[in-house]
């Protein structure tokens, strides 16, 4: 597996393929897979990962959507049964593909997102996260900043809201634009999403929540009573007896699972 591959980096696939060793070998230590483990690498490229998650013996099952990059991937894998390599769209992807039972909380998925689609994709995987067990992502940034963000932050919002109601979110280390090839504008992180398997909070209905957040934050800057009364009334909002002159990056994530509840409760009687 040691063939040298020239690829021409593609700007609309957002392509920027990792070359430092260490950082390589760093987020391999995070991730520490084992001969058990079903893994799920989103966006392998040129195998700077790749390579070493096979070498683990695991079950690796690769998604790629360049279609130069996959035909390169399944040369390179194709003694190794335990890798399969899907020339596919990972936001069209069914994780129930692979296999016809995918064991619940068993899927580990890696991937160096495109900064272009990160959001999309987390939103896409979480709609099966019963399947997973833990995901580390290398992401722009900022963008770790606001998955991870607490409420006050200003990096607190729609994204970190509803990914901290699915998992448990740890902002692992950083990565330096030089660590790639091509060199990005902007920086990089590795992040680790565990995904609950006893939620610490449980909305009556998930998507209520969803767009209670939705909502709110689309109008940020305007008091939480201004934000939400284009789907629920000043009346029902003060049954939870939360502060409406507050914006919404003020509230916390149990108070916005209270308001969605409270807007289920009202949905379900007028139905």
């Amino acid at each position: 597996m040691s063939e040298e591959f020239t690829h021409q980096a593609r700007k609309r696939f957002g392509q920027n393929f990792l070359r430092d060793r260490n950082i390589i070998e760093r987020i391999l230590k995070a991730i520490s897979p084992t001969e058990g483990d079903r893994l799920l690498e989103i966006g392998p490229g040129q195998a700077a990962l790749t390579d070493l998650l096979a070498a683990s013996g695991a079950q690796l099952d690769c998604v790629e959507l360049d279609r130069d990059l996959a035909s390169f991937l399944q040369q390179r894998f194709a003694a190794a049964e335990h890798v399969r390599i899907h020339q596919q769209d990972i936001l069209k992807f069914d994780l129930h593909s692979l296999s016809p039972t995918v064991e619940p909380n068993s899927l580990r998925i890696i991937g160096n997102l495109p900064y272009n689609i990160s959001t999309p994709v987390l939103f896409h995987l979480l709609k099966n996260h019963t399947l997973i067990r833990d995901m580390v992502f290398m992401l722009q940034l900022e963008v770790v900043e606001r998955m991870a963000a607490q409420p006050g932050n200003k990096n607190y919002g729609r994204l970190g809201l509803m990914l901290q109601y699915y998992c448990e979110v740890e902002h692992l280390f950083n990565v330096p634009p030089e660590a790639f090839s091509p060199r990005p504008k902007v920086s990089s992180a590795i992040v680790r999403l565990r995904p609950h398997t006893g939620f610490p909070l449980q909305a009556r209905d998930p998507d209520t929540l969803e767009l209670v957040v939705r909502t709110a934050f689309n109008q940020r800057r305007k008091t939480l009573k201004n934000s939400l009364k284009a789907i629920m009334s000043a009346e029902t909002m003060a049954q939870t007896g939360i502060d409406l002159s507050l914006r919404p990056e003020n509230l916390s994530l149990s108070e916005y699972v209270q308001l969605s509840d409270v807007l289920s409760d009202v949905s379900g009687e007028e139905n």
